[in-house]
């Protein structure tokens, strides 16, 4: 009997109406069981519906790397993802899949476990390896319903296995697990670099912590030591603080912080920092600066709050703040970060004891 039709599976079929066999004993005669995928059309072929549902939902924007060198099995893992708006990459080789994976990252891959160039093994691991940023859900398909094969896979990196044949419903509520782990990683991912971003950051200001500031000075202080560029740290504390929170109360106080925190950032480059020490104590750190421009910034942004006014309660009143900065040119050895904020800080107090509002540059650093 000749078959005229045009699907894919027609053009598997032989004259007899029977599967070629082309690449593993899997790939055996039609059975009349459900579970056998071979067995329905793919024109007709459903999964129930609340999968289907389900799929179409999450699989916009999910790439899927299928590894896997027969095209019989590449198709038939295919069919079904590409109905439910997967991208879809394909790899024939190990060696090919370890270079689409680190071109287009992944969301899951699905892999055979036995390649003719590369282990099962050795594509769980390479995968593993190279994923740290961004997790990839593996599930592997094989022939084999060997336990130690399984267990040898999970071992790997696996996270999940099909048994070939596979029933293309069972394909879809897999990946389906496997998409709600993905994005769970995904939510895990946003929500510690948020706690990451807390613990560096001051909540009233937005601006760096005291660790912030330590951590990310005590590398620049390295990198000035290496290529011998000025770095140059600042000490500020708002004067008679203690005055606006007793007065007007502590959301006065909470406004008069954020404002200054403001013109500090308004007047401090990318490659520089500044940040909340604690209280109504500020430090700013200036890099690739001579020591004429730095004090030239500081006298900025003291004569910036200076001219703003608060009003609180109907009465209009100006703040003032007190410098004490400390740092070293390139041609001076540089100091630890330590030293170099103590040495601000006595300036920083030369400046209050001499009237406040005033900028004092303290003796260059020298280890």
């Amino acid at each position: 009997m000749k078959h005229e039709t045009t699907t894919w599976r027609g053009r598997q079929l032989d004259e007899g109406g029977q599967l070629n066999r082309s690449k593993s004993s899997w790939e055996k005669e039609p059975s009349s069981s459900p579970f056998d995928a071979h067995t329905t059309k793919v024109s007709s072929a459903k999964s129930p519906a609340r999968t289907e549902g389900y799929m179409r939902a999450t699989g916009n924007g999910f790439k899927v790397l299928v590894i896997d060198d027969s095209p019989v099995s590449r198709k038939l893992v295919e069919l079904p993802l590409a109905q439910n708006h997967y991208k879809m990459i394909f790899a024939k080789t190990g060696q090919e899949a370890m270079r689409l994976f680190e071109e287009h990252k992944p969301d899951l891959v699905i892999m055979d476990w036995v390649m003719p160039d590369l282990t099962g093994e050795e594509m769980c691991r390479r995968i593993r390896s190279s994923s740290r940023d961004a997790y990839s859900y593996i599930i592997v398909l094989t022939g084999s319903t060997d336990k130690d094969c399984l267990v040898e896979a999970l071992d790997a990196g696996a996270d999940d296995y099909l048994t070939k044949p596979f029933h293309r419903g069972e394909l879809l509520a897999r990946v389906a697990v496997g998409i709600r782990s993905i994005e769970l990683h995904r939510q895990l991912r946003i929500k510690t670099k948020l706690m990451e971003r807390l613990a560096l950051t001051d909540a009233l200001t937005g601006l760096p912590n005291r660790h912030a500031i330590e951590t990310w000075a005590a590398g620049q202080l390295s990198g000035a030591a290496r290529h011998k560029f000025s770095c140059w740290v600042v000490v500020a504390d708002l004067d008679h603080f203690k005055q606006v929170n007793d007065t007007f109360g502590h959301d006065a106080g909470d406004a008069v912080l954020q404002k200054f925190s403001k013109i500090l950032k308004a007047n401090t480059r990318a490659s520089d920092l500044c940040g909340r020490l604690g209280g109504e104590e500020f430090l700013i750190v200036l890099t690739y600066a001579a020591r004429e421009d730095a004090l030239r910034v500081i006298e900025r942004i003291r004569g910036e709050l200076g001219k703003t006014a608060f009003t609180f309660g109907g009465s209009t009143i100006r703040v003032t703040a007190s410098f004490g900065l400390a740092g070293f040119e390139g041609h001076q050895k540089p100091s630890i970060f330590s030293k170099l904020q103590g040495l601000a800080d006595e300036a920083l107090y030369a400046a209050k004891r001499a009237g406040r509002n005033r900028v004092e540059l303290a003796a260059a650093a020298v280890c």
